[in-house]
């Protein structure tokens, strides 16, 4: 693989996919080689079944793998579910104003860094703001003159029961010989999120499957973070409880319905599965399925209320992930329930402008900004 391509790990929590990518012209990407699975996923901060995780990520490496060739490192994305976010931050004093460095900025930083435990590790850090000795509030402060630095950082703690398991399913790949890892929240936020307004605070609700987060952006790093296990594949299990339906009917209606179309009395939604029709009153479906939404809604406002470090009242809520396409109408239901503006967000490049690649493409961002850094070696 020619270093200006890197490999990494999308992992969802309904499905894992590889891909080998580089950049393209205007920020675009060339994606050399792609391959997803399914397998059982996550919730509560566990993976379902260990061994079906084990054998998807073997299946998504091993096809990318053959397909680019010559691969030795692996950025694996890690879910929300299993990171956890610490902030903190230090200050140090010089004996008169000088030029700040680098490696300033870096003992800072290292001052600052929780340290390890037995159930989690720090994989990356990343800074909210510098303070100089004028009060200014700095992103880089490198350069500048000052006589005292302070930072506030964002440090992105991995559960090493979830490091354990993604080793196993690297184990039987002898050529890959390094892994990196990335927190999946920080890579979307700083891909997705343009920076004037990751300067000012803002929020991303990334809806997934099984699993969902709520973050806080500033800056360059993430002041709040929260996964939890509620998403689409929940308002599917609703349905199919409340309708007495098979899970797949559920799912095929999610995608028939339209939150935002006209009411209709009368009207009819028909889907015919393994020869048996199934038919309800469109109305009802909506009904259904709103409800199953505003449990999402619920999630979020606690999540906003959990956040004091700064007033939200007037932010837009940017949204992504695969989940926010499945429902036609699910921004603007937000939207009404939240009383807050609600922003559909995605990658802005051709054919991948979609929610569904948001987590990939921001992990191919931070990859490929971040060759040479290693985060974690493979053992």
């Amino acid at each position: 693989m020619r270093k200006k391509s890197v490999a990494v790990l999308d992992i969802r929590s309904s499905e894992i996919t590889a891909a080998v990518g580089e950049r393209g012209v205007n920020n675009t990407f060339i994606i050399k080689s792609k391959y997803t699975c399914a397998y059982d996923g996550y919730a509560e901060g566990e993976l379902i079944d260990e061994n079906s995780f084990i054998n998807a990520v073997k299946d998504a490496v091993r096809s990318t793998a053959s397909s680019a060739g010559g691969i030795k490192s692996f950025y694996v994305g890690v879910p929300g579910e299993f990171t956890k976010i610490v902030v903190d931050g230090k200050v140090m004093s010089f004996k008169s104003s000088k030029k700040v460095t680098r490696a300033e900025c870096d003992y800072l930083a290292g001052m600052s860094a929780p340290q390890d435990t037995d159930e989690y590790q720090t994989i990356r850090h990343s800074c909210l703001y510098y303070v100089l000795s004028d009060k200014r509030k700095i992103i880089d402060p490198v350069g500048e003159v000052s006589d005292s630095l302070q930072g506030k950082f964002s440090f992105y703690r991995c559960k090493n029961s979830f490091i354990n398991v993604l080793l196993k399913a690297f184990k039987g790949f002898k050529d890959i010989t390094e892994i990196n890892l990335i927190p999946t929240v920080y890579a979307e936020a700083v891909y997705l999120v343009e920076p004037e307004q990751r300067d000012e605070y803002a929020v991303l609700f990334d809806l997934g499957y099984i699993s969902s987060s709520y973050s806080v952006i500033c800056g360059n790093g993430l002041a709040y973070s929260e996964s939890f296990s509620v998403g689409i594949g929940h308002i599917a299990v609703y349905l199919m409880t409340e309708l007495e339906i098979p899970f797949d009917v559920a799912v095929a209606y999610l995608s028939l319905v339209n939150l935002n179309a006209k009411e209709t009395l009368g009207s009819i939604e028909e889907y015919i599965y393994e020869g048996k029709t199934y038919k309800f009153s469109t109305v009802l479906l909506r009904d259904k399925i709103r409800e199953g939404l505003d449990g999402i809604c619920e999630t979020i406002e606690v999540c906003r209320q959990s956040f004091t470090g700064k007033n939200l009242d007037g932010k837009t809520i940017n949204i992504t992930g695969e989940g926010v396409k499945s429902i036609r109408g699910t921004a603007e239901h937000l939207s009404n329930r939240l009383v807050k503006n609600v922003e559909i967000i995605a990658p802005k490049v051709p054919y991948y402008d979609k929610p569904h690649f948001s987590s990939l493409l921001s992990l191919l961002n931070t990859a490929l900004d971040d060759a040479g850094s290693t985060h974690f070696f493979k053992k």
